[in-house]
């Protein structure tokens, strides 16, 4: 790990999509396999430089995406998952759709950054569908992903707009995997989840970004540990 994976931070302001997404792409270890979900994942393409040698990884059947496209690289042939235009860098390959979920079925992704609509403490992740008549009616290839990623990192706000967290003690929408996330960016902070060698798993707050640890303990329902320095 780096000092920034290992080392807590404080800041004053809450962090945008776009700090957010930045902040990720400099915690995927240079070299990686990595697959971005749907939604704000995305983002993060932006913020990987070629030089690191991040190889993206899209659900629909693509190895080397590069960032968005914008105006004449826009090709609408060439997309993410989410069926945004994408660029793609040298030596980026197709291939057929169960070819892309063999890589995220056998253990072949170092990473992938997935939304979520909650997360347990215990490292469940419920992200597909909150019960709602209009939801996606179906799990689709997160349930892949959050399974055979070696470690999958969520990326969302820590509260959703009535303000209850998001981060909770159980899951109480559907479930996309159990015990499969491994690292929490919000908003408001990143929390690490160590999983012992007993089967239980502790909870650190790595950072806080506009809010103190003591509202962030009032706020949240779930116990947590805090690294030095924040």
């Amino acid at each position: 790990m780096t000092a920034q994976q290992t080392t807590g931070t404080q800041s004053s302001a809450r962090l945008g999509r776009d700090d957010l997404a930045r902040l990720i792409a400099s915690d995927i270890a240079p070299g990686s396999y990595v697959n971005l979900g749907i939604g704000q994942p995305t983002l993060v393409a932006d913020h990987l430089t070629p030089e690191r040698g991040v190889v993206l990884h899209t659900e629909n059947g693509m190895l080397g995406m590069g960032a968005q496209a914008h105006g004449e690289d826009v090709d609408h042939d060439l997309i993410n998952a989410g069926k945004i235009p994408v660029t793609e860098l040298p030596g980026a390959s197709y291939f057929h759709h169960a070819d892309s979920f063999a890589m995220m079925r056998g253990g072949h992704l170092d990473v992938c950054v997935l939304g979520a609509f909650q997360v347990s403490a215990a490292g469940d992740l419920a992200n597909w569908s909150t019960g709602a008549p209009e939801a996606i009616p179906a799990v689709g290839g997160a349930m892949d992903l959050a399974a055979g990623a070696k470690q999958v990192f969520v990326m969302m706000t820590l509260f959703a707009k009535d303000g209850s967290p998001k981060l909770v003690p159980e899951c109480t929408y559907p479930v996309t995997g159990l015990g499969c996330v491994t690292r929490v960016y919000t908003d408001h902070g990143v929390f690490l989840l160590d999983r012992r060698a007993d089967g239980s798993v502790r909870l650190v707050l790595r950072e806080a970004h506009g809010i103190t640890v003591e509202e962030l303990r009032r706020r949240l329902g779930v116990p947590f540990e805090v690294a030095s320095g924040v």
